[in-house]
């Protein structure tokens, strides 16, 4: 029973490091499930975690949460 918490523990302490997604790599299947709704006109684009966003959407976060990708239409 210690040992199962034991690497309980350890599985929860290492699922953030494993979360990090590379960006180009989210951006793929971001654009992909877009195209997939049928959606032609569209931008993605990788910016700061601190980029201020007026006309578009975070649509997610990646490289650790120190970028988020933001969708715009047209």
């Amino acid at each position: 029973m210690k040992r199962l918490a034991i690497l309980l523990v350890l599985a929860l302490a290492a699922a953030p490091a494993m979360a990090r997604k590379p960006c180009e790599e989210l951006k793929a299947e971001i654009a992909a499930k877009i195209e997939a709704n049928g959606v032609k006109h569209y931008t993605l684009e990788i910016v700061p975690i601190d980029a201020k966003v007026d006309d578009g959407k975070v649509v997610g976060t990646c490289d650790g949460h120190t970028k988020k990708i933001v969708y715009r239409r047209g």
